[in-house]
């Protein structure tokens, strides 16, 4: 069964950057649809971005035109490039297949946006 880590969370001020990776245990070829979650603290898990195999990515409004989802089937991996990120993009980040499946959520990594 595919375990996936999250890495590449900080701390970073208001418009910055970070990229996020997703490394898969095994492969992701077969797998349609990833995506990436975030939950801010006394707030639901929310879907922020998922990309299919060989397509473009989807974005919640809330993030569209800063976040850019990709995929490395190669690598087993998938990213989340942050650009310009605000106070109220801080979150515990996780990824997932799409529609989520409970079995597979990692520890994820915490992104805090904060001067």
């Amino acid at each position: 069964q595919v375990q996936l880590v999250e890495s590449g969370g900080g701390l970073v001020q208001p418009g910055g950057s970070l990229r996020l990776s997703c490394a898969a245990s095994g492969s992701i070829l077969s797998i349609n649809a990833m995506g990436w979650y975030r939950q801010a603290p006394g707030k639901q898990r929310e879907l922020v971005a998922s990309i299919r195999s060989g397509g473009r990515g989807n974005y919640a409004d809330s993030v569209k035109g800063r976040f850019t989802i990709s995929r490395d089937n190669a690598k087993n991996t998938v990213y989340l490039q942050m650009k310009r990120l605000k106070p109220e993009d801080t979150a515990v980040y996780y990824c997932n297949v799409v529609p989520y499946y409970s079995g597979l959520w990692g520890q994820g990594t915490q992104v805090t946006v904060s001067s």
